[in-house]
């Protein structure tokens, strides 16, 4: 097993609680949860938020304020793991991808926007 495996799975467990308790506390916006439900944004495997279509100024504000509490939260969980940010925000980015729901969007590794359906997500080979 590679050392970044070890870490990917050291940090799973702790990635999945940062993701989790990140897009819980924005799911209670009304604007996050119509801009997932709508496909206008979407989880990226890189752990951040990203705009499948070209986001309003609104929008852009709202994703980036996400996505500056997601790295705070991802730098401060990463040395509590001795890992980098990137792999924490990397093994927090295959969580959330997998807990997408139907009709969300998410990105594939090789960079195209995806629609859940009812089959797993294609997730990058590194995720557990």
């Amino acid at each position: 097993m590679t050392s970044f495996a070890k870490i990917v799975m050291a940090t799973a467990a702790v990635a999945v609680l940062a993701g989790a308790g990140a897009a819980a506390a924005f799911q209670r916006d009304p604007a996050y949860d119509a801009a997932r439900k709508s496909g206008a944004i979407g989880e990226k495997p890189d752990g951040y938020l990203g705009f499948v279509t070209p986001p309003t100024p609104a929008l852009r504000a709202m994703v980036d304020d996400i996505n500056i509490k997601r790295k705070a939260a991802y730098t401060q969980r990463a040395s509590a793991t001795n890992s980098t940010v990137e792999q924490f925000a990397f093994t927090t980015g295959c969580n959330l991808i997998a807990k997408t729901e139907i009709g969300e969007k998410y990105m594939s590794p090789d960079g195209v926007w995806r629609t859940r359906d009812a089959s797993p997500p294609v997730r990058d080979s590194r995720c557990l």
